[in-house]
């Protein structure tokens, strides 16, 4: 990690606890477009999943995705790191759970794109618009992890 990186870690803003009672699951940084409306309500997501999450406003999360090994083509609006994997778009907190859990060798979990229904991209009705959570292999495979939406 280089220094700049340490000073944007170091200033995080924390978004979830406080002095009395911090939360008390796995640290998530979040890696975000300060504007992004969608990113603040999966950030809120994963507050209300018991995730004690540090938010970080980038300007350009290229940089950030290329360093944590997020695929081409594969991305979405934000970036998150946890547990020594990355976290890429409106992945469910569930997922995030299990991962930390089942520790498959693999860089990370993907939801490419901004599905609707997903965690942060909730619709008035409250359809789910099917889509995968991808998890991305070390050699940089995909594999369907979870699947949401219609026919779950």
């Amino acid at each position: 990690m280089n220094r700049r990186n340490a000073l944007l870690l170091l200033l995080a803003v924390p978004v979830v606890g406080c002095a009395k009672e911090p939360a008390k699951g796995p640290r998530v940084v979040v890696h975000k477009s300060e504007s992004c409306g969608c990113c603040k309500l999966w950030v809120d997501h994963l507050a209300h999943a018991g995730f004690t999450v540090d938010v970080i406003n980038e300007s350009n999360l290229g940089p950030i995705k290329e360093r944590v090994g997020v695929p081409y083509g594969k991305g979405s609006c934000h970036t998150a790191e946890v547990g020594g994997y990355f976290v890429e778009g409106h992945v469910p907190a569930a997922d995030i759970k299990r991962l930390l859990r089942e520790r498959p060798k693999a860089k990370g979990l993907t939801v490419p794109g901004m599905p609707a229904g997903s965690p942060g991209m909730e619709v008035p009705s409250g359809q789910v618009d099917p889509y995968d959570v991808l998890l991305i292999g070390n050699d940089g495979s995909t594999s369907v992890y979870a699947h949401h939406g219609s026919g779950e």
